[in-house]
């Protein structure tokens, strides 16, 4: 049985997440959390892990598979922990928590995956832009059921965010620097939730990621993501396996991936599974602009976290060995 290495710190809760529902969760030697902010690369990490459990390139919906625990808009807590308890290989788990919102046991592996801010928030544009009026409607409906229980006033819809990349990234600059501003420091922000995994990066049951570094050398990050799981993936298996997670592939499989991606999506998976590029921010960016970016940087990460954003392991070398 697992043993409870430390408890969370604090309860996060938004109109999509409760990290409440974690407390329900009965873990077991071997599970697998994958744990990311958002568009950083959590759908390619769970089919890789998916891949690496089943051993086969066969198609599976891995969405309802791996459920997002802590979500308070997909299914009830119920059925999602029903189906956990009844799967009997190797389970894994979706988790878009900061790491000291997660319980950390002994004999669960977690893998959280980085990718720059800029990308990310880019990705979240395309998200954004292509909610289903359901489920825009279910996030307000959460956003006045949790406003009415923590005695919040009631708020009108979110402004109108900017269609033109270049705008929404400014907006964001905007609000990254007013968190730093703000009474928390900008923990609550993009940097401050990356930071929760950083402090904690030497813990050997924790393994970091980078989009970047997958995009890179695909093979070589299922490797070490094989080795971090202590699964023994035969080397002439692997080549078939990777080729299943490479975008091309995942793009073509969406909707079997995730079925249920066609009720929050106006195009299903093809929205959700966008483009899968890096340094996209460059196209919409002057050089300003990303002087701009790297002093919010400077003021909001430590120096190896920072570089770790930016490009991986490959710029920043292996995290648990950073000073900082």
């Amino acid at each position: 049985m697992p043993e409870l290495q430390r408890a969370p710190g604090r309860v996060v809760r938004s109109p999509v997440t409760d990290s409440r529902r974690w407390n329900a969760f009965q873990p077991r030697d071997g599970d697998i959390v994958v744990a990311t902010f958002a568009k950083c690369g959590t759908t390619w990490t769970q089919r890789i892990v998916d891949l690496l459990v089943f051993q086969s390139p066969d198609v599976r919906p891995f969405g309802q598979t791996s459920p997002w625990l802590d979500s308070t808009i997909q299914e009830p807590l119920d059925q999602q922990l029903a189906r956990l308890q009844a799967q009997t290989h190797r389970r894994y788990v979706k988790s878009h928590l900061p790491f000291d919102a997660l319980p950390v046991w002994d004999t669960v592996k977690y893998i959280h995956v980085g990718r720059d801010g800029r990308d990310a928030r880019l990705s979240w544009q395309n998200h954004e832009q292509g909610f289903t009026p359901q489920a825009l409607a279910r996030v307000a409906e959460q956003a006045m059921a949790l406003a009415a229980e923590t005695g919040a006033g009631p708020g009108g819809p979110p402004p109108a965010l900017p269609a033109d990349p270049r705008a929404y990234l400014l907006r964001w600059f905007d609000d990254l620097e007013a968190a730093l501003d703000g009474p928390d420091r900008g923990a609550s922000s993009f940097f401050g939730f990356e930071a929760t995994y950083w402090r904690e990066r030497r813990r050997p049951n924790l393994l970091f990621v980078h989009f970047d570094d997958m995009k890179q050398d695909l093979a070589g990050e299922m490797r070490r993501i094989s080795e971090f799981l202590e699964i023994d993936t035969p080397k002439a298996l692997m080549p078939t396996l990777v080729e299943a997670a490479r975008f091309e592939s995942m793009k073509r499989d969406g909707d079997a991936m995730y079925p249920l991606l066609k009720e929050t999506f106006d195009r299903g998976a093809d929205r959700f599974i966008n483009q899968g590029r890096s340094g996209r921010w460059r196209e919409h960016l002057s050089a300003e602009d990303a002087d701009r970016y790297e002093a919010i940087v400077r003021r909001a990460a430590t120096p190896g976290l920072a570089r770790w954003l930016q490009g991986g392991r490959r710029l920043a070398g292996d995290p648990a060995a950073s000073a900082d």
